[in-house]
């Protein structure tokens, strides 16, 4: 599988010097549309695992994927590109179609990010998401929060993630 491949499949982050961690409103109550609770921006970068890809070291084209086929990948979270790491993810991604045009398909990828500086825990997040493989840098997507632990107990909301260079920006907006 090529980088860009998975590199695509990324839950990974990225580009503001600035990270905010704060409430900015208290969540409503009854049926109106929940508040922003918290937003933020961390940029991943990934971390090199110990397998080989396919057609590495022979120069051979790489095979498509296929239906079934799985990879996962670990990321480093930092408050600024290279700067103090608050954190680390880890991401798992399944092919769940192909055979468009241009060797588009689908990935399912369901991924944590462990948080460590300011607050504390987990969120877990979850994508459908369209790739191809003549495309080199995937364009950005939306993640869904599923919920969280520690300080982030209950969190809903979404991460907006954009390839920024060696790294991933990933915008939080979170709501309890």
């Amino acid at each position: 599988m090529s980088r860009s491949f998975r590199r695509t499949g990324a839950l990974g982050a990225a580009t503001v010097a600035l990270v905010t961690f704060g409430a900015s409103a208290p969540a409503s109550a009854g049926t109106a549309p929940r508040a922003v609770d918290l937003e933020f921006t961390l940029y991943a970068q990934e971390v090199a695992g110990e397998e080989t890809e396919a057609g590495e070291e022979t120069g051979e084209g790489v095979p498509a994927p296929a239906v079934g086929d799985a990879f996962a990948f670990a990321e480093d979270l930092y408050r600024t590109k290279g700067g103090e790491k608050v954190g680390r993810d880890a991401v798992t991604c399944t092919v769940a179609r192909v055979g468009g045009p241009g060797g588009t398909g689908d990935l399912v990828c369901v991924g944590t990010f462990v948080l460590t500086g300011g607050p504390v825990g987990q969120i877990a997040g979850q994508v459908v998401l369209p790739f191809s493989t003549e495309t080199e840098q995937p364009a950005p997507f939306d993640i869904a929060v599923t919920g969280g632990t520690g300080d982030f107990k209950d969190v809903r909301g979404q991460i907006r993630s954009t390839e920024d260079g060696e790294y991933a920006r990933l915008d939080f907006r979170l709501t309890r």
